[in-house]
């Protein structure tokens, strides 16, 4: 009963401003390469436009560990959500294509030190015992944000054009702010200690082992994470459906992958991380391997359907995973770094998909990453400890 009044309490000042911002992003996602596109932009450059949002998370993971350190994990939100705002405000305003794409980039920038901050605030607000559970309900709810912010963005889209899905995430990110300032920080559980006496680079130096094993498995996690979303729709093309078929195929695919956050931080908390993360990975291989069979709506959706379980048993590993592997003292910077490796493999995924498909076609490609995927099952199962050390 105490764990579920942690988790309760803390509800409102973490997961409605992370649903609020996920709306946001998911707004946005599906229009930033149309605005390139409307600025002057060729596909391949609008595709680089889209991809600079990636690259901001990549560049902003340690600086926001560093950040999140000196400041605190609620301060720093409250910072990344009105950066945010500004960047939001430019992509609005920016009369070329570079200036989109750097405002794109910034939201990356931005989304690193929020998405730490979050992490590491949960980290410390909850107990060990309730720490996976809290972790996956938050990456359910960016889940849950990301799929109705389309829809909220197709709304005003109709009233504004495209600049209405900015408005959306601008509108939102404000509301996250506004939350964030109303409700009271959550206390942490112990003192933040002499953590400022630690550099960056000492806390990556000392934790170093965890982060070349440990670290390379979320690598390969995000890569196939990646490449899910990616090869639906790649495929669907390629056995001819229609643009709409693909988006309620994938849409359904996220529905499953949103039902399951819960069960599995359960499943984490109870029996171990390895109980989640080895199956993820094989049934995210398993459903790779079996894309290229597909041939009808039918095998499609089914294959589909199976990728979004085997992501949805995964919600919340990867921050759980750097939670147990984190040090008390410098514990933002360990876990800026460990998200580095994760959100690397997400920008990773797409290109060696890319890569593989150029050289050998769409199939072969489709399987590397399945190989990928049992790669990642090898990985967690090799280092992930039995038990997360209490700390």
């Amino acid at each position: 009963m105490s764990q579920a009044r942690t988790l309760w309490k803390i509800a409102p000042a973490v997961y409605l401003p992370a649903l609020l911002y996920g709306i946001g992003q998911g707004a946005i996602a599906p229009v930033v390469a149309l605005s390139a596109t409307h600025l002057g932009a060729s596909v391949a450059v609008a595709g680089l436009v889209v991809a600079a949002a990636g690259l901001g998370q990549v560049i902003g993971d340690i600086p926001a560990g560093a950040l999140t350190n000196r400041i605190g994990e609620r301060s720093a939100m409250l910072g990344a959500t009105v950066f945010v705002s500004f960047a939001l405000a430019a992509c609005l305003l920016v009369p070329n294509v570079w200036g989109l794409a750097i405002a794109i980039g910034c939201t990356g920038l931005a989304g690193a030190v929020w998405g730490l901050a979050r992490q590491a605030y949960l980290s410390e607000a909850v107990p060990l015992e309730l720490r996976a559970r809290a972790l996956s309900t938050l990456g359910g709810v960016q889940r849950i944000g990301s799929f109705i912010g389309p829809f909220l963005g197709a709304g005003a889209m109709k009233f504004l054009g495209t600049d209405g899905a900015y408005w959306v995430h601008l509108v939102a990110a404000v509301l996250a702010c506004g939350v964030l300032l109303s409700l009271p920080d959550v206390e942490h559980r112990r003192g933040r200690g002499p953590v400022a006496a630690q550099s960056t680079w000492v806390v990556i130096r000392d934790h170093f082992p965890v982060l070349r094993t440990l670290g390379v498995g979320a690598l390969l996690v995000g890569a196939v994470r990646a490449s899910r979303q990616v090869v639906i729709p790649l495929w669907a093309l390629h056995i001819g459906l229609d643009p709409q078929t693909t988006s309620v195929i994938f849409g359904l695919s996220g529905a499953v992958d949103m039902l399951l956050f819960y069960p599995a931080g359960s499943v984490m908390d109870r029996l171990g991380r390895k109980w989640v993360a080895v199956p993820s990975m094989l049934v995210l291989g398993l459903a790779h391997l079996l894309l290229p069979l597909t041939h009808t709506t039918a095998t499609l959706t089914a294959v589909a359907l199976l990728m979004g379980i085997g992501n949805g048993l995964g919600a919340g590993v990867i921050m759980t995973l750097g939670a147990d592997a984190s040090p008390p003292v410098g514990r933002a910077q360990f876990l800026g770094a460990f998200r580095l490796f994760a959100d690397t493999g997400n920008g990773a995924g797409p290109l060696l998909l890319a890569g593989a498909t150029a050289a050998l076609g769409l199939a072969p490609a489709i399987v590397i990453m399945a190989g990928t995927g049992w790669a990642a099952a090898t990985a967690m199962h090799r280092w992930i400890p039995p038990h997360p050390q209490r700390i």
